[in-house]
């Protein structure tokens, strides 16, 4: 299966199944000299792990990480850096009843036609049990991002259904099963979230990423655009239906004289682009957002076909994400890290002698 390669200098190589005996991954590329244990590694998964609330998959997932290579006496020694997860928690009776039937909406239709065969536990490679190792692998190049230029890079639900939630607190995004900056609506997305379980049906929700701290000059100036490449990141992520940057759509309204970030001594007078110019990193935030659809395993019937192309009735059972966008922050972080990382690589390899007289300026505090 082609595909499964992420970056150029900076490579994660992922491979498993849902319900296969493990989920890994190979790092390439990362410097050597950098200190990392399986607890840097850990707290990142723990974030993602399945089965932390009643409002997500109850699948019971340690998610513990174990590194096979790439790591001697604590530190990184520029060698491939094997990464493995146990699967310890699959049920693929659950998914029996839909051996021969395709569910609308999930990708049992497209990859028994591209390739002839599909594993029907859980959705196989398709399912976003596989993300576990790009956050596994993520956690390495946010750390290194960290220690070298103090990046970091910080996301959180700005939209769950018919609700918009403001970040009016991003410390407390992890103290909450929503990844929400904004406390006041906690109770009313708990109660949003037990009708709609209670129902049977799923919701798709908005994911905000901010990356603070990104020098300029990263990204190229046209096939590898700097938003080019993190959209194909974030794209890459199941369920993952849309991405902006800055005002995103909302630039078909404004007028040049209102979107253009103006510049000043003393920074970029706001942040509209997005972080991005000419799809190079400006220096200010990357601010960038991502749309993910309902999930389509939901035990509403539905009309579908099934191998035969005879029309037939489903309904999934099992256990699934009413809404994948309440697991997907650290998987859009880990994400945005790794495309980071692999364009800071590529820009130290071309550009590490290159000086400009002009000062490096970030966004006005305040604007």
């Amino acid at each position: 299966m082609a595909g499964d390669t992420f970056g150029r200098l900076f490579t994660v190589t992922t491979f498993g199944e849902s319900h296969g005996p493990s989920m890994g991954c190979v790092v390439d590329g990362c410097p050597p000299g950098l200190a990392l244990t399986e607890a840097d590694i850990q707290s990142d998964l723990e974030r993602r792990r399945p089965g932390r609330s009643r409002h997500v998959t109850q699948r019971k997932e340690p998610d513990q990480v174990k590194i096979l290579s790439g790591v001697f006496e604590g530190v990184t020694t520029g060698t491939a850096i094997g990464l493995l997860v146990q699967n310890v928690d699959q049920r693929s009776r659950d998914y029996s009843k839909i051996k021969d039937t395709f569910r609308p909406g999930h990708a049992d239709y497209t990859y028994q036609q591209k390739y002839g065969i599909r594993d029907y536990r859980g959705g196989g490679r398709a399912s976003a049990r596989e993300t576990v190792m790009r956050v596994a692998a993520g956690a390495i190049a946010r750390k290194y991002l960290a220690a070298q230029l103090g990046i970091r890079i910080t996301g959180y639900l700005a939209q769950l259904g018919p609700y918009h939630l403001a970040p009016h607190d991003l410390e407390l995004v992890n103290d909450n099963p929503f990844f929400c900056a904004d406390p006041e609506k906690l109770d009313e997305l708990e109660k949003f979230m037990d009708e709609l379980r209670e129902a049977g049906d799923s919701i798709g929700a908005r994911i905000n990423i901010i990356a603070s701290g990104v020098p300029p000059g990263l990204g190229e100036p046209v096939f590898d655009k700097l938003e080019a490449a993190i959209a194909h990141a974030l794209m890459s992520i199941n369920a993952v239906k849309g991405v902006e940057f800055g005002d995103g759509f909302r630039c078909i309204e404004q007028r040049g004289s209102e979107h253009r970030d103006e510049l000043t001594p003393d920074g970029f007078s706001k942040n509209s682009s997005g972080g991005t110019l000419g799809g190079i990193s400006s220096g200010q935030d990357i601010l960038v957002s991502m749309a993910l659809k309902p999930t389509s395993s939901i035990q509403v019937p539905g009309k579908t076909v099934d191998r035969k192309g005879s029309a037939t009735q489903i309904v999934t059972t099992g256990r699934h994400d009413p809404c994948v966008g309440l697991r997907a922050t650290p998987i859009a972080e880990a994400m945005v890290a790794l495309t980071l990382m692999d364009h800071y690589l590529r820009h130290r390899a071309q550009n590490a002698d290159v000086t400009s007289a002009t000062p490096a300026i970030g966004t006005k505090q305040g604007a």
